[in-house]
């Protein structure tokens, strides 16, 4: 049985050190100290968001269809994984939308009009 590994200790939280790999085929095993990858980081969930937004070439518009989910939660969900591989813009308060953006989204037909009032009302609370 194989499992992911996990990005953090359960017990401190500290970053956790691979000391061991090997090979499935002839069983060479390497001990050593070996950093996990940044995107070893990701849930499975964030891990198939990556997956369907790479597919789509980045294309938010065809995220929302593929996933079945709104303009707002595709932003939310990037931002999810711009802060799991810590990069900047993981942060939920910069990546607040203009309101002049949200505008010319909605007259574009990019977002709807609930979406648009969803985005301004989380601007407003102070939420992504």
């Amino acid at each position: 049985m194989e499992f992911n590994i996990p990005p953090n200790c359960p017990v401190c939280h500290g970053e956790m050190l691979i000391t061991s790999i090997k090979c499935k085929r002839c069983d060479t095993e390497i001990r050593g100290a070996f950093r996990s990858c940044d995107f070893c980081r990701l849930t499975a969930d964030q891990a198939d968001f990556v997956k369907t937004f790479l597919s789509a070439r980045g294309s938010i518009k065809d995220v929302e269809k593929a996933l079945g989910i709104s303009y707002p939660t595709v932003r939310a969900r990037i931002v999810d994984v711009l802060s799991a591989l810590g990069l900047p813009g993981g942060d939920a308060e910069r990546e607040q939308p203009d309101p002049a953006s949200v505008i010319e989204k909605l007259e574009s037909g990019e977002i709807s009009p609930a979406e648009a009032s969803e985005l301004l009302k989380g601007k407003k609370q102070g939420k992504a």
